[in-house]
Order: structure tokens, then sequence, then C-alpha cells
């Protein structure tokens, strides 16, 4: 579903996602969040999210929520700035997009969000790369070791093979990781999250994916 204040844009958002392959079913759209939160629009796989939906500045506020409700929020906005893209992941939306770029990537971000696969739209890769924030996690080598084969790999089992440990070594090191990053406020609760804070922190490049 698409949350945003300019009917255009919710025209031109219904238009590409009847046009993808496969197609993308918009089951409802509106100018405020509220619509999210109502039939038929509680039941969508995926919000399309504007951050600016009035003169009072970034609706965080309304993000976390959706985020804290388990929702899939891809952030669509004319917001270009490092400070607001980096705020938006932090508080867990599962992309951002400029709408500078588009129908190509606006579809693939849902797509993938619909999968919960990570999707890095150039607008974002950018910002991780000038990502000088103090609060980041010291990880261990061997969590280091054990986060980026897991991100190469299909299944835990493959990870603890490759690095001969026991999957439940591998396990406890993934945990570990998400915890250090929820103690800085940084929550990673699922993979594609996990891959987005470390390509924030440069602990991996995205074209090493």
């Amino acid at each position: 579903m698409v949350v945003d204040d300019h009917p255009v844009v919710i025209a031109g958002v219904r238009a590409w996602c009847s046009l993808a392959d496969p197609p993308i079913q918009v089951l409802d759209a509106g100018p405020t969040v509220a619509t999210a939160w109502l039939p038929p629009g509680n039941g969508a796989d995926v919000v399309v999210f504007d951050l600016q939906l009035d003169l009072t500045g970034p609706a965080y506020g309304d993000l976390k929520r959706l985020v804290d409700a388990g929702r899939q929020v891809v952030v669509y906005s004319m917001r270009a700035d490092r400070e607001t893209v980096l705020n938006c992941l932090d508080i867990g939306a599962f992309t951002y997009l400029t709408k500078a770029e588009g129908e190509d990537h606006l579809v693939a971000a849902t797509l993938a969000a619909a999968q919960n696969v990570p999707y890095l739209p150039p607008m974002l890769s950018g910002a991780f790369g000038t990502d000088n924030r103090p609060d980041r996690p010291r990880l261990s080598p061997r969590e280091t070791e054990v986060l980026l084969e897991w991100f190469r790999s299909e299944s835990k089992e493959m990870v603890a093979k490759r690095l001969h440990l026991t999957v439940r070594r591998v396990n406890a090191c993934l945990e570990r990781a998400r915890i250090k990053y929820a103690n800085v406020g940084r929550p990673a609760p699922t993979k594609a999250a996990l891959v987005a804070r470390a390509i924030q922190d440069g602990l991996v490049q995205a074209d090493e994916l």
C-alpha cells in the first residue's frame, strides 16, 4: 500500500506496480498513515511511505509505529540528506529511496521487501559510504567472520561447515552481534537488517553480496 499526499505520486506508483513482472497489487493508498492501519491497507505486505506528509518535519514516529508492528516499510521521499536516510534505517525501515530514483528502483525495492531480501539503491549506498557516526558496535573477529559468511550462504548449517564450527556456535555469534547492535540503539532483528548494518559499518561492500 502507498502512503503519500500527492495524488500524482500515488497514480505513478500504481501504474508502475501494475506493469511490474510479476505485477504488484496495490491494496490501498492515501494521504495519511491511518490508511496503513485500516482494511484493506492493513493487509499489505509492504508499505511505501512518504516520510514528509506535512510541514512539521519527517514522520519518524509514524515510521517507528509501522516498524514496531512488523510492517515492511520502503521509505519513498524527496528528502535526500544523509542524516534522514540513516535515521530511517536505524528506526528499522526496510530501505530508503528518493523519488528521483524512480520506477526501476521502487519496483525492485518493493519486491525485495515482500521477499525480505536486502535491496541497496544508489542513494542508500552513498549514505552508507559516508556513515562515520561513533555508535558502531565492537564485534569480535569471530563474530564478524560468521556474520559475513552467513550473508554469502544459504543456511547456518553451510556457514558452520565452511568455518568448521557447530551450528550452535554460529547461532551464538549471530545472536551476540544482534545484541551488540541493539545495545547501541541500532536493532537488526532480521538477516536483511544485519546486512544493512554491516554495509553501513564498512564490514562488507554491497557488490560483495
